[in-house]
């Protein structure tokens, strides 16, 4: 189960009446209940030592969940400087690079141009490369290295 099908699942929760909903497959289990005015995902994917548990609270019940992004990022309409904006297309934690001894995809000044990977954000477990959807060059990197983002929040600038 991906990500993109996780949200589909909170966001049909939301929307219902339903109080509990648990989904089992070979080695990955999710279970999301609403309490009162909020939404609350378990997840719990069993190692071959000991099973793994995490809580996460989702989103209240009366806010809508945001909708799924696609894995590439679209740019803003050019700000009155000619710059574009490369927004992030999901919530999660930002790296700049593919590890810690790695070098970071772009840097101030680099070259970018559709399909060029920018950054990798990592959402449940899951890392997700960030495409460039548009040719030009880096001229701000917005977020620090390993920290949260949210959906839609900028991430770079790039002059055309």
């Amino acid at each position: 189960m991906d990500f993109k099908q996780i949200q589909e699942l909170v966001k049909m929760i939301n929307k219902s009446n339903i109080s509990e909903l648990s989904i089992e497959q070979d080695k990955f289990k999710i279970t999301i209940k609403q309490k009162e005015n909020e939404v609350q995902q378990v997840i719990a994917v069993p190692a071959p030592a000991a099973p793994v548990q995490a809580v996460a609270p989702v989103a209240p019940a009366a806010a809508p969940v945001a909708p799924a992004a696609p894995a590439a990022t679209a740019p803003a309409a050019p700000k009155a400087d000619n710059l574009i904006t490369i927004k992030s297309p999901m919530i999660g934690t930002f790296y700049r690079s593919a590890g810690p001894d790695k070098p970071p995809f772009v840097n101030v000044g680099d070259e970018v141009a559709p399909g060029k990977v920018v950054c990798i954000i990592e959402a449940m477990k899951l890392f997700n490369e960030i495409e460039s959807e548009v040719t030009g060059k880096i001229v701000k990197v917005l977020v620090e290295d390993a920290s949260p983002v949210e959906y839609d929040q900028p991430l770079f600038l790039v002059e055309p």
